[in-house]
């Protein structure tokens, strides 16, 4: 009788903590990024947080970056569609910088020498790059997609409008996850100027600090030569210091630094995918471009469980914006140590649990999908 009853009351305790589980709210997100595809790091980051399954993405608003905006656009939804999540929103951003240009970009480099990554303005690649890189076109092209033509459409609404309804609706409770360039961030942040601290937090991947000079390899070049430019602020540096001055609750920066030593190789193509029938892995198998460092997909995975941050630091962060030799470069001081500025106190993620990472984006891109 005595054993009978500690049976019950066990199960009754697992049945608790169960429903209690179940009653948790998913955690909000709203996903800003430049999604070029179908392969690589970009879309792959996206899919592991509409995968994570205490997650509730709000919306994917795409800007120009790696690619164009009208392309990323494209890739994202039909991504959406192949791994049966149409359903969530993908917004229309920025397509241009707000100060920089292919132009000014032309005219920088003949001053100061030539950038090693450029994005949608990569007019060549050069020898040294192995990786399929999208092509060059005009902002207003869009190819016609490896993965097949979206049946779904974007939402008629702009990007920063979208970022400030949201963080309006939901007070307090939205995580803006910014992957790219921060042209939307910054729009929504001076289109309503008290949006940005109803935000529970800011996950950037951006900045470049002092990244790990030995692990050298074709993607590397353009720390190596200009160790404080990342490509998401030298894209439009504007952007990232509006964004960064925003007044934010909190803000946590996964710079190149933290990304150095990863790479998305066939094994982890393979631990993701094999014997798995899932949408995202079937779309992880065909389309994934082994070869790329694990760049966006770190900060996906800092924002899904930030205790894979194996070293972290506090420091104020702000951006040179002066359109000389270092525009764009990540200027950085001790927490509470800078000019007095604006610059923001930061959380920086210096490295992660590389073999977590690998072991997160498999058990996510093997999971059934979930209901909407």
């Amino acid at each position: 009788m005595k054993q009978r009853l500690t049976l019950t009351i066990a199960l009754a305790c697992a049945l608790l903590v169960s429903a209690a589980g179940a009653s948790q709210p998913r955690r909000k997100v709203i996903i800003d990024q430049d999604a070029f595809g179908p392969g690589g790091s970009n879309l792959q980051a996206i899919l592991m947080v509409v995968q994570a399954p205490d997650v509730e993405v709000l919306g994917v608003t795409i800007e120009s970056g790696d690619g164009w905006q009208k392309e990323d656009v494209a890739h994202t939804l039909r991504m959406l569609e192949l791994i049966g999540r149409p359903d969530i929103p993908v917004v229309p951003g920025a397509t241009y910088p707000l100060v920089n240009s292919e132009e000014e970009t032309r005219r920088w480099e003949t001053l100061y020498g030539k950038l090693a990554y450029k994005g949608a303005w990569m007019e060549k690649w050069p020898g040294y790059n192995t990786v399929n890189r999208p092509h060059y076109h005009a902002a207003d092209v869009v190819p016609p997609l490896e993965e097949g033509e979206p049946s779904t459409k974007p939402l008629a609404e702009s990007a920063a409008n979208f970022i400030v309804r949201k963080l309006r609706e939901f007070p307090g409770q939205v995580t803006v996850l910014a992957l790219g360039p921060f042209t939307n961030v910054a729009l929504a942040a001076r289109l309503d100027d008290g949006c940005a601290a109803l935000a529970k937090e800011l996950v950037i991947m951006g900045g470049s600090f002092n990244p790990d000079g030995s692990k050298v390899d074709e993607f590397s070049m353009q720390f190596i030569h200009n160790p404080r430019v990342e490509f998401n602020i030298r894209w439009d540096p504007e952007a990232a210091k509006m964004m960064l001055h925003a007044g934010w609750k909190r803000i946590t920066a996964v710079p190149t630094d933290a990304t150095v030593g990863t790479k998305f190789t066939a094994a982890v193509v393979a631990r993701a995918t094999a014997g798995s029938d899932s949408p995202a892995a079937r779309y992880v198998a065909r389309f994934a471009q082994p070869g790329f460092p694990m760049w966006d997909e770190v900060a996906s995975a800092v924002f899904l469980d930030p205790t894979i941050v194996a070293r972290s630091l506090p420091l104020a962060m702000d951006v040179d914006i002066g359109h000389g030799a270092s525009y764009g470069a990540t200027l950085s001081w001790p927490a509470g140590g800078g000019p007095g500025l604006g610059e923001p106190d930061v959380t920086v993620v210096r490295a992660v649990d590389i073999p977590r990472l690998e072991a997160m984006f498999a058990e996510l891109v093997r999971r059934a999908p979930k209901a909407p």
